[in-house]
């Protein structure tokens, strides 16, 4: 059985990928989809899910510093559920405050250039997000709630 996690970094212009394993605990960025249309962007997720083949999906919320939510907050909720409703496997949303700093941190200490980190940030944040969820089992992550 496989034990595969796709955690997403949601954004409106793009959305980072990273990949991760449930008994191993590591994760690793993936890829970037650059599409700002539906269409588009659920193909290229359909195809990851194929090759893949993830028992769990985690998505980045985005937040305020203070923890209060922001209109992209909604929209990544909202793109949980899709891909929950979609593909079938459950979604968990987890809170992606300062994971896009941290991502950006590592890559400029891996000697990355600015347009190299501009390149690799999304999918990097998504490793961010998906690592959180890993090193945070005793915290239960966020649910993806119906009919927002």
């Amino acid at each position: 059985m496989t034990t595969t996690v796709l955690a997403f970094d949601f954004g409106e212009k793009r959305i980072g990928v990273a990949v991760g394993d449930l008994k191993v605990r590591i994760a690793h960025s993936l890829a970037t989809i650059d599409a700002e249309d539906n269409a588009t962007r659920f193909a290229q997720i359909a195809k990851l899910i194929a090759e893949w083949r993830p028992v769990k999906l985690v998505v980045g919320l985005p937040s305020h510093a203070d923890g209060t939510e922001h209109e992209v907050s909604r929209l990544a909720r909202r793109f949980a559920q899709r891909l929950e409703g979609r593909f079938g496997i459950p979604a968990v949303l987890v809170d992606e405050r300062l994971t896009s700093r941290a991502a950006e941190s590592r890559l400029r200490e891996s000697g990355a250039s600015a347009r190299k980190i501009d390149e690799l940030l999304d999918a990097a944040a998504a490793r961010e997000i998906l690592q959180s969820y890993f090193e945070s089992e005793a915290v239960a992550p966020l649910k993806v709630t119906r009919g927002l």
